[in-house]
């Protein structure tokens, strides 16, 4: 190829990007805003992240501010930007139970929440500092609190339908998450949501199907919510058994040929996984998390050479459990004991990703926080305990009064 065709070449590829990246400029051109404001409804599990995107805003705008309103018509409006469309927060960073405005960001004018909680559900607007609207959306926030598990392998089938006179309480499941290990039997998932059908919603509220919205819209009038309240979110679990992948056994190859020369004292011995090491107070609270999974992933979580299966394991089976998995994939470990020294291995959409290797210990100091959920525990406990001898003392000695004014009691003073 000489010179003159590389210039030519270079030259179309060069139209081609640019031809893409205005065509990429050139969507909001082509999408009109609404004549009249809708609500796309749209519904989540407690702790997921979502993306909400601005499908349309005027050609002149260059940057779009977005309001957050609890009810439609609320005095009280959240404005979720810098008023220059520049607002970045990191995922990694945000942490659960933090505040709104701290879990979100804007990215090429889609607002992007991050661990999103039950009181984030309500309306979000896109529009200009002015206070003019392009595309809203109606977010319900499902709680995971009241989660129900149902194990296929066991027979078990999700909930009926309700039927209360034209209102149709369901769940709506999502696609079937993959498996969570590989070579050896895993499990796999999907999420089911509460969704409601009935002729009176309101028109505002754009819906997928005629009638059909998530049980906490703000389409749903207060008396039709009241009735759905009790349909909790479902979570279906079933086995699963698939192969790894060729790379990630020559991988697991290696990795035994690399531990075998360790023995041999020529090549120090390396993890299949990276691991990390941390040091936990006996009898204290622990709460592991898988890096870079969200719940909607498939995480798997084993101890050494033990799997922990979610059948066993998932938060709700079994109240008494020490060590179990919530609807999160947090691991967690109540009143650490030695025999929970080990490793701990995470997956990740089939893939075994890192280790934690856990060390108990009984000495040293351990500084007292009322952010522990066993110090937040033992207070409620006793404050619970004080106030029902306080309710049980002020009841006798109230009966022993009303006794004495009323002489309906006998004296048994000598």
């Amino acid at each position: 190829m000489n010179l003159a065709q590389a210039t030519v070449l270079l030259w179309v590829l060069g139209s081609l990007q640019a031809f893409e990246i205005v065509e990429k400029e050139n969507i909001f051109q082509r999408t009109p805003c609404p004549a009249f404001l809708m609500f796309d409804n749209a519904a989540y599990l407690a702790d997921m992240s979502f993306e909400l995107p601005c499908h349309c805003k005027p050609e002149e705008v260059s940057a779009v501010v977005w309001y957050y309103q609890k009810h439609l018509g609320s005095g009280h409006t959240k404005v979720l930007t810098d008023f220059d469309g520049r607002v970045l927060t990191e995922a990694a960073q945000v942490r659960v139970g933090s505040d709104m405005l701290v879990r979100f960001s804007i990215r090429m004018f889609s607002l992007l929440v991050f661990r999103a909680q039950p009181e984030d559900s309500g309306l979000y607007f896109c529009g200009t500092r002015k206070g003019d609207y392009f595309y809203a959306y109606d977010v319900d926030i499902q709680s995971s609190e009241g989660m129900v598990a149902t194990f296929k392998d066991q027979g078990q089938e999700p909930f009926a339908d309700e039927y209360h006179g034209s209102l149709h309480v369901f769940t709506t499941f999502w696609e079937w998450t993959p498996c969570d290990r590989c070579g050896v039997r895993g499990e796999q998932w999907r999420i089911g949501l509460c969704y409601l059908q009935s002729p009176d919603l309101s028109p505002r509220y754009r819906k997928t199907l005629p009638d059909v919205v998530s049980c906490g819209s703000r389409a749903v009038p207060r008396q039709l919510r009241a009735q759905a309240s009790n349909h909790a979110p479902e979570l279906l679990l079933r086995s699963c058994l698939v192969p790894c992948e060729k790379e990630k056994k020559i991988q697991e190859g290696v990795m035994a040929l690399f531990s075998y020369v360790s023995k041999v004292g020529s090549r120090p011995w390396l993890p299949q996984v990276p691991i990390q090491f941390h040091q936990q107070r006996l009898g204290h609270g622990l709460i592991i998390s898988c890096p870079g999974a969200r719940p909607e992933h498939a995480v798997a979580w084993d101890k050494d050479h033990q799997y922990l299966y979610r059948t066993q394991y998932l938060k709700g089976v079994n109240w008494s459990m020490r060590v179990f998995i919530d609807h999160g994939n947090h691991l967690h470990i109540r009143f650490t004991q030695l025999e929970d020294r080990g490793i701990y291995y995470c997956w990740r959409q089939g893939v075994r990703i890192a280790g934690f290797r856990l060390g108990v210990t009984s000495r040293g100091r351990y500084p007292v926080s009322f952010s522990s959920p066993e110090i937040r525990a033992a207070l409620v406990l006793t404050l619970i305990g004080y106030l029902l001898i306080t309710a049980v003392f002020i009841t006798i000695h109230l009966c022993r009064c009303c006794c004495y004014l009323f002489r309906c009691c006998p004296n048994f003073s000598p």
